[in-house]
């Protein structure tokens, strides 16, 4: 009796320890809602910044180097592709689009 008397007590000091609520996870305002409302869900994203790298991003489309123009031309087209892996892709236009067939 006396045994179990004091794994009673030892288990309750066990859960005790373990499931004890500390100060600080309470402080965070997440503990009581976790969930942001929506005007406040992307309060920390300037628009501005936003708008500014998609207006980048397109004016980089616009003006690439002719290099990068050669390149993805060459990636469309398989023979060309494969010719690149070995010789390179500056080689591999030359080779197939360099020298344009007129009748």
């Amino acid at each position: 009796m006396r045994t179990l008397v004091i794994l009673t007590l030892l288990a309750a000091l066990v859960i005790a320890a373990t499931c004890y609520e500390s100060h600080e996870s309470m402080e965070s305002h997440e503990y009581l809602n976790p969930f942001l409302n929506r005007r406040r869900a992307n309060d920390f994203i300037q628009a501005d910044s936003r708008l500014r790298a998609i207006t980048q991003e397109r004016i980089r489309e616009r003006s690439k180097a002719p290099q990068e123009h050669q390149r993805e031309l060459c990636e469309d087209y398989y023979p060309c592709e494969m010719y690149a892996f070995r010789h390179g892709y500056a080689a591999a236009y030359k080779h197939y689009f360099g020298r344009r067939r007129t009748k």
